[in-house]
């Protein structure tokens, strides 16, 4: 997990993060649902692949 002071997430390292949650969250699993835990890194992992591809300077 990172840091709640780091403002910039990788699309890449998002998505492992993401993954790798999935992969091994017993309530995910349990579910086969996402948890609420899952449903923000998903966000994470969004807000990071649209600001990749947004021109820089941009908000």
């Amino acid at each position: 997990m990172h840091p709640m002071n780091q403002p910039e997430v990788t699309v890449d390292q998002a998505r492992e993060d993401y993954d790798a949650h999935r992969r091994y969250c017993r309530q995910c699993h349990a579910d086969a649902a996402p948890c609420p835990a899952a449903k923000h890194l998903r966000r994470v992992y969004n807000n990071a692949a649209r600001a990749a591809v947004r021109p820089p300077g941009t908000r």
